[in-house]
């Protein structure tokens, strides 16, 4: 059996206490908003994911069933798939009407290295398959272990370290060229 620390307040959210959804949120909506914004790119469109994410808690609250998984590993997975379904719904546009990357100058100052570089790495990440972007979303920037980044994805661990494996790899081919940086 799984033991929750927000099993309490889980339970006094279902029954409508706002003060224990509230406090639900406040501990847990910084890190669902750092995972939607590192998935989608876009802070508005993070920010109603993260608020779909939010609505669903409190509509389902009352159905939590306690020991199954930790209430923080099924919020995860809810934020995830929101963020999945806003990442499918986004339209495609051929790669012929892609913008030309512009090769940006070596910065004077460190902060504007380092910020091009941030962006470098994030545009490498948007661009990798959503479950592998998931995997490394979820262990590199939630500070997730595998047991329970695997978890919330829904796979095995070993399945986990697969995407961890293929999104590294191909991670370190894209930004190849910053290891002179």
């Amino acid at each position: 059996m799984t033991i929750d620390p927000d099993a309490d307040l889980l339970a006094r959210a279902g029954r409508g206490e706002h003060a224990a959804a509230a406090a639900l949120m406040a501990r847990h909506l910084p890190r669902m908003l750092a995972l939607a914004r590192r998935m989608l790119s876009d802070p508005a469109e993070a920010d109603d994911a993260v608020q779909d994410a939010f609505v669903q808690l409190w509509t389902h609250a009352a159905r939590w069933e306690p020991g199954r998984a930790k209430f923080s590993t099924w919020l995860y997975r809810v934020t995830l798939n929101k963020c999945y379904d806003r990442l499918r719904r986004r339209p495609t546009a051929p790669l012929e009407a892609a913008a030309d990357v512009v090769d940006p100058a070596p910065a004077a100052d460190a902060t504007l290295q380092n910020a091009a570089i941030s962006a470098q790495i994030e545009a490498a990440l948007a661009e990798l398959p959503e479950r592998q972007r998931a995997a490394i979303q979820l262990c590199h920037y939630q500070g997730c272990g595998n047991i329970e980044a695997a978890e919330i994805l829904g796979v095995s661990v070993e399945a986990l370290e697969s995407l961890l494996a293929r999104g590294r790899r191909t991670l370190r081919g894209k930004l190849r060229h910053l290891k002179d940086v």
